[in-house]
């Protein structure tokens, strides 16, 4: 037997430690949490994608109550980039969620689902995505979505 060991690098930063481009997108997706269509969970997700030139597009989950036919904010995101910006490569996204009694203490993270698209979406565009996590107490930042998802599936795992 032979363990393996994988390390992550995840950056941790207060709100004011953001930079100026940064903070527009975290505000970009606290923003976005207000179009959620949360009636069940009541917990509202936004998230913004920064595209290469600059371009911000925004999304939201939208629940429904034959689940799991809702999607979640970072997929709604994703996937509006990649079909009205389809030669836009994505270089970051910030996720933000709130409840019943504001924005969430610690960040959110991506479901499962999420982190899959978010590492096709760095396969088709030949380049990391940078994911910020906003919770009021601090934000995340990690540089690729390697370290979100470790023996992530591929189209190499299908050879």
């Amino acid at each position: 037997m032979k363990e393996l060991k994988q390390e992550i690098s995840i950056r941790k930063y207060l709100y004011e430690e953001l930079s100026d481009s940064d903070k527009q997108l975290v505000e970009a997706a606290k923003e976005a949490t207000k179009r959620s269509y949360a009636p069940y969970s009541h917990f509202n997700v936004g998230a913004a994608v920064l595209l290469e030139d600059g371009t911000i597009v925004t999304g939201s989950n939208q629940e429904n109550a034959a689940y799991p036919s809702g999607l979640c904010a970072e997929r709604t995101a994703l996937f509006h980039a990649g079909s009205q910006y389809p030669d836009k490569a994505v270089t970051t996204i910030a996720i933000a969620a709130s409840n019943s009694e504001g924005f969430t203490e610690l960040p959110v993270t991506p479901c499962g689902a999420c982190r899959q698209v978010l590492l096709e979406t760095e396969m088709r565009y030949k380049r990391p995505i940078r994911v910020l996590m906003y919770g009021a107490a601090f934000t995340y930042e990690i540089l690729g979505t390697k370290d979100l998802l470790p023996l992530s599936f591929t189209d190499k795992s299908m050879d």
